[in-house]
C-alpha cells in the first residue's frame, strides 16, 4: 500500500494523530485542501489534559512559552464581580497544569506541525480528497493535487480530521444530524483596559447575553467573544466599532479599546456524527462533533480523539493487536462527544436565550448560585475535573475491567490514572509519575506486593513493570489519591486504566490482554 494511514485534514486533530502515528513508526500521509496553516482562529483554550498530552509529545514547554496562563476565571453580572474560580488552587493536586492556557489554534497547529517535522513527516497542502472507496482489504482515495492532477492511493486506514464539512464523513455515508443556533457571534483581538482581572478569564453575564474576555500574550491583549446585538444580526459588513457600545454597556463604561487587530462574525452549530467509524474510515474532531464554545472544550476534545485512536491504530497496523481493538474508539469517544454536546448545548441556551426569564436566571440566580458554589473547594475541584477534561473516563468500555470493587473515591478501570509523585526505588527521590511513564508502552504499577517473577511477554515488550517500595512518602501520596496500599494497575499507553485490582493476577492480566485489548500475546513465564 502507499501508506498505512491517510490523515485527511491538518488542523490540530489531524496533526495530533499524525504525530502519534509517526512517532510509533506508522507510515502516514497527511493532506489538507488548504494552501497552508490557519492564520486566524477562534479556538484558543488549551486545557490541562491536553497539556499533559503535549508533555508526552515533548511540546509542552513550547506551548507554555507561546501561551498565556489563565489561573482563574471571574464571573461578572450587571457590572458586579460575583465569583472567582481559582483554577490554580482547584487543580493544584490534580494535574501538573492547574490552569487554562490561552493559546490560539494557529499556534497549536504551528507547534504540532514543527513536531511532526521532527519525525520526518510534513503536510501535503493543496491536496483534496475527492472520492473514497473501500474493500475488506484496503481503502482507495482519489486525490486532487495542487497541480490539478488526480492521484489514486491505497491505504489501510483513513482518518477524517477535515472539519465540519468533512469529505471523509460524507464519502463514508456517515450522517451529521444537528442544527445551527439562531444567534450571530463575534470574535475580536483587542488591546483593552477596564475592570477585567488581569491574566484571568473574565465572563460578563447580562440580561441579553454574555461577553468573554480571554487574556492573550502581550500587554493588555485580550480575545473578546460575544453575541451581536439584535439590531446588528442581519446587517452586512458589521465592524468592531459597531459592537463597542453594547460591550461597554455590559462590561462597564471604563472599558477602553486602544486597537483591534482582527474582527469576525460567525454562527455556531451543534452536531454529532451518527457513528465515528465506517469500515476502514474514522472521523475525529470537528468532523465528528461540533458544539458551542462554552467551557473551551472543542479543540481539546478533538485532540483527545486523536490521542485515543493513535495508539490503537499503531498496534493494529504493526500486527500487535486484532482489528477489533479499533471498535473501542467509537465506543469510548462517541459517548464523550454526545455528553459534551448535551451539556454545552443546555448551558449555551441558558447564556444566550433572549427570554426575559433566562436573562434573570443569568444575572441573578446563576451568578449568585455560582458565587456560593465556587466558594467551596470541593466544588472547585469537581469543576476543574470537568473543564480540564482530566475527569473523562471510559468505565463502560470493554477495555476496562476492575477485578475487585475499589474503595470509595479510588480510581477505577477506565479512569485516567491520577497524578502522583512517588519513589520508584527505596533509595531514589520522589518522581513525577507522569514524567516517568512514557506513552509508547503499557505500564503495570504494583503497590504493596512484589513485582511478578514471570516475564510479561506481551507484544514488543510493551508492558513495563514498576513495583513501588513501601515508603512513608509513597503511602501519603497513595492516600491523597485514595489508592489502596495493596493494589495493581495496568495502564494503557494513553494513561487510562485498563485493568486493576488488589492482588496481582497474571492469569487475569493475560486473559484481558488477549481478550478485550486484542493484544497478540505470548505465553507468560
Amino acid at each position: 500500500m502507499d501508506c498505512d494511514v491517510l490523515v485527511v485534514g491538518a488542523g490540530p486533530t489531524g496533526l495530533m494523530l499524525a504525530n502519534q502515528l509517526a512517532r510509533r513508526g506508522v507510515r502516514t500521509l497527511i493532506i489538507d485542501r488548504h494552501a497552508g496553516p490557519a492564520r486566524e482562529t477562534r479556538a484558543l483554550g488549551v486545557q490541562a489534559r491536553t497539556l499533559e498530552i503535549y508533555a508526552k509529545l515533548g511540546v509542552v514547554d513550547r506551548a507554555l512559552a507561546l501561551g498565556k496562563r489563565g489561573s482563574g476565571a471571574n464571573l461578572w453580572a450587571e457590572g458586579r464581580r460575583m465569583a472567582r474560580v481559582p483554577l490554580g488552587d482547584a487543580g493544584a493536586q490534580l494535574s501538573p497544569y492547574p490552569y487554562i492556557l490561552v493559546l490560539g489554534q494557529d499556534d497549536n497547529e504551528k507547534i504540532l506541525g514543527e513536531r511532526l517535522h521532527d519525525f520526518g513527516l510534513s503536510v501535503r497542502w493543496n491536496t483534496e480528497l475527492l472520492a473514497l472507496t473501500q474493500t475488506p482489504e484496503c481503502a482507495t482515495a482519489t486525490l486532487k493535487l495542487a497541480s490539478g492532477e488526480m492521484q489514486e492511493i491505497e491505504t489501510a486506514w483513513v482518518a477524517g480530521c477535515d472539519g465540519a464539512r468533512s469529505a471523509v464523513r460524507e464519502q463514508s455515508g456517515i450522517g451529521f444530524p444537528g442544527a445551527s443556533y439562531e444567534h450571530v457571534f463575534f470574535v475580536a483581538d483587542v488591546q483593552a483596559t477596564g475592570s477585567m482581572v488581569p491574566d484571568e478569564v473574565n465572563v460578563y453575564l447580562y440580561k441579553d447575553g454574555f461577553h468573554l474576555l480571554f487574556p492573550m500574550r502581550g500587554q493588555d491583549h485580550w480575545r473578546l467573544v460575544g453575541i451581536l446585538p439584535a439590531a446588528l444580526r442581519d446587517r452586512e459588513g458589521v465592524r468592531f466599532d459597531d459592537v463597542i457600545p453594547s460591550v461597554r454597556k455590559e462590561a462597564g463604561a471604563g472599558l477602553a479599546f486602544e486597537g483591534c487587530s482582527w474582527f469576525s462574525t460567525y454562527r455556531i452549530h451543534h452536531r454529532s456524527a451518527s457513528r465515528f467509524r465506517e469500515g476502514r474510515a474514522f472521523v475525529l474532531g470537528d468532523a465528528a462533533h461540533i458544539h458551542s464554545p462554552v467551557g473551551a472544550q472543542g479543540m481539546n476534545t478533538g485532540l483527545q480523539d486523536a490521542y485515543n485512536l493513535g495508539w490503537k491504530l499503531a498496534l493494529v497496523v504493526q500486527g500487535q493487536a486484532d482489528e477489533a481493538l479499533l471498535d473501542s474508539y467509537e465506543a469510548e469517544r462517541l459517548p464523550v462527544a454526545r455528553r459534551l454536546l448535551d451539556t454545552t448545548d443546555r448551558g449555551f441556551k441558558l447564556v444566550v436565550s433572549d427570554n426575559w426569564f433566562a436573562g434573570l436566571l443569568r444575572t441573578e440566580v446563576l451568578a449568585r448560585v455560582g458565587a456560593l458554589a465556587m466558594s467551596r473547594p470541593r466544588i472547585q475541584r469537581m469543576a476543574f475535573r470537568v473543564v480540564s477534561q482530566i475527569g473523562i473516563h471510559y468505565r463502560a468500555s470493554a477495555l476496562s475491567l476492575s477485578l475487585d470493587d475499589p474503595p470509595q473515591g479510588a480510581p477505577r478501570a477506565g479512569d485516567r490514572f491520577p497524578w502522583l509523585r512517588l519513589r520508584f526505588s527505596a533509595d531514589g527521590p520522589p518522581q513525577d509519575v507522569f514524567d516517568k511513564l512514557d506513552d509508547l508502552h503499557f505500564h503495570l504499577l504494583v503497590f504493596g506486593q512484589p513485582a511478578p517473577q514471570a516475564p510479561l511477554l506481551l507484544p514488543g515488550e510493551r508492558v513495563r513493570v514498576h513495583a513501588f517500595p513501601p515508603d512513608p512518602g509513597n503511602a501519603a501520596e497513595l492516600a491523597r489519591q485514595k489508592l489502596p496500599q495493596l493494589s495493581f494497575y495496568l495502564l494503557r499507553p494513553d494513561g487510562h486504566i485498563a485493568l486493576c485490582g488488589a492482588r496481582l493476577d497474571l492469569a487475569a492480566l493475560a486473559r484481558h490482554a488477549a481478550g478485550p485489548l486484542g493484544l497478540r500475546t505470548l505465553p507468560l513465564g
